[in-house]
């Protein structure tokens, strides 16, 4: 039996990349899909159109989840679709910006805090809220990042919401245990996905950031989505306050040579 059969899965940012690839892979495994975006409908019908070849029923809503009314009237619109929503994955983000805090303006700073961060709590709030109407139980999968771990200047912004996403997802996870709602982190690293287009673009540039990572290449959207879907499923039903870590060993890479 298909692991996620009878199931709805609401993915923010599955647009593309590993949205995208975690939508197709719960449609693989029985679920039908709320397929999200920002600004790239166009992507996110593509999304839909994939899940729908696998005969599941997919809807596309837009969203900014950085707004909590934008993430209010998400659910709203799902939830009259679908009658109830059993995962969620919070996977919509923007990158770090690339500037040092110094010369950060709070604008910059706020935007990828409320993003990455804030769009997390609101799904998240949501999400529960609604999950305890119904009993109870239920998945949420947050897209965090080995940079809820790994810093490096310049990404002050990112990082800092993705090491909020951690700790977030902990409490969470002990705040809902006996409701039967797990939660947990999945920490890509280079993942060939737009948020690394440059890597995905230019073999040079993917060679020499591979360099770094011990398995020597970057990781595909597919292989985040697997484990995506084992968070999903019923297998993993006794883990939660967890972050799996997918990036080739990149981060065992820390202190080394010191």
């Amino acid at each position: 039996m298909a692991k996620l059969n009878g199931k709805v899965a609401l993915i923010t940012g599955s647009d593309s990349g590993i949205g995208q690839a975690t939508a197709i892979a719960f449609a693989r495994e029985g679920a039908d899909v709320v397929v999200t975006y920002h600004s790239d409908k166009e992507g996110a019908e593509k999304t839909r159109q994939e899940v729908e070849k696998l005969n599941r029923k997919g809807i596309v809503l837009q969203v900014d989840v950085s707004d909590e009314q934008s993430v209010e009237k998400m659910f709203n619109q799902a939830l009259s679709e679908f009658k109830t929503i059993d995962i969620l994955v919070n996977n919509a983000a923007v990158n770090g910006s690339g500037i040092n805090v110094a010369d950060m303006n709070t604008e910059t700073f706020d935007r990828t805090i409320r993003t990455n961060l804030y769009g997390t709590f609101f799904c998240s709030r949501r999400f529960i809220r609604d999950r305890r109407k119904a009993g109870g139980k239920g998945k949420i999968i947050n897209v965090s990042s080995v940079h809820e771990e790994i810093v490096s200047a310049g990404t002050a912004d990112y990082c800092a919401s993705k090491a909020g996403i951690r700790n977030l997802t902990r409490t969470l996870a002990l705040e809902l245990a006996e409701d039967g709602i797990n939660v947990n982190n999945i920490c890509p690293g280079m993942i060939l996905t737009p948020m690394n287009q440059e890597a995905v673009d230019d073999k040079e540039v993917r060679e020499e950031k591979s360099e770094h990572i011990p398995m020597k290449r970057p990781g595909k959207p597919e292989e985040i989505a697997n484990v995506a879907v084992f968070l999903a499923s019923s297998d993993s039903d006794y883990v939660t306050g967890s972050s799996y870590f997918m990036d080739g060993g990149l981060s065992l890479h820390l202190g080394q040579g010191a």
